[in-house]
């Protein structure tokens, strides 16, 4: 009987080596990604009016979460009985993942001197005003619903050679972590200039003013280099799903230092995704013109 119960606890310590060992595997290879979705969703929820910010932000939570619960049984379904799915979806998100970045970098060279249109809040009914709240809403859990996808494929590929068990702990801690870390660090970003505001107004003394200043100030910045950082992780990201599963552009850069065979692959699908866009919205607006 002592002897079974050792036994059991050799087991579940060998169980929590494993998991421990392949979480850091699978944090790693998502962090491009979860930087991207907080650079995202950092982004989304400064649009919001300041009274709004956390309800809106704890309404996208909530259907992030909603988003894992469904995405997390189709992907141990598939893996445990298609696998080759995971792969096929890992390098489609992969070509997902490098237009986005190479969107961002064409944005960023090419239209920095364009003004985003902002909507005049003054003047607008609470009923308009609800309207665009939830317009933004629905963006900001569909673009969670794709990245979601992306975090858990991800995720779930460097685990395939563990057990079931080890996969569905793994993958779902993670899950877990892309939700109620990047939203949490999200809500702290997000109110940071109010908390700079708050030392400003409460506070006499000219360290807590020149605190709060520089917390205002901040923000906007914090928020950019989420995205450059965003950016330069998914170009990453993506170019490493192609070098890792698919053999011929593996073998193709083999001498290439893996940093820069990853940017370059990425950079490269992420251009040839983006010209296929453009591309096809130009053959659609003149379909519709005639």
């Amino acid at each position: 009987m002592a002897s079974s119960f050792f036994a059991l606890l050799d087991d579940i310590s060998l169980l929590m080596d494993d998991v421990a060992t392949m979480s850091k595997v699978a944090t790693e290879k998502t962090a491009g990604i979860l930087g991207d979705d907080l650079a995202v969703n950092a982004e989304k929820s400064s649009d919001f009016l300041n009274s709004r910010e956390l309800p809106v932000l704890w309404q996208i939570t909530k259907a992030s979460l909603l988003n894992k619960v469904m995405i997390l049984p189709v992907a141990f379904l598939l893996s445990a009985f298609v696998p080759i799915v995971i792969t096929i979806i890992l390098i489609m998100g992969g070509v997902y993942l490098s237009y986005e970045g190479v969107e961002k970098i064409i944005g960023f060279l090419f239209h920095r001197g364009h003004k985003k249109q902002v909507k005049e809040v003054v003047g607008q009914s609470d009923e308009e005003l609800k309207t665009q709240e939830n317009e933004k809403v629905k963006s900001a859990v569909f673009v969670d619903f794709i990245l979601s996808i992306e975090i858990v494929i991800i995720a779930l590929s460097t685990v395939t050679e563990s057990t079931i068990l080890v996969q569905i702990i793994v993958v779902t801690l993670i899950a877990l972590l892309a939700t109620v870390g990047v939203y949490g660090i999200v809500a702290l970003i997000v109110r940071m200039d109010d908390m700079g505001y708050k030392l400003i107004k409460l506070n006499k003394s000219k360290f807590a003013k020149t605190l709060g200043m520089g917390l205002v100030n901040a923000l906007p910045w914090v928020i950019k280099t989420l995205n450059v950082v965003g950016t330069v992780a998914l170009i990453l990201v993506a170019g490493g799903i192609f070098t890792h599963n698919l053999y011929f552009v593996h073998d193709l850069i083999s001498a290439v230092p893996k940093m820069l065979a990853d940017t370059a692959a990425g950079l490269v699908v992420g251009s040839m995704a983006l010209l296929v866009v453009l591309l096809f919205n130009k053959i659609k607006s003149k379909l519709l013109t005639n």
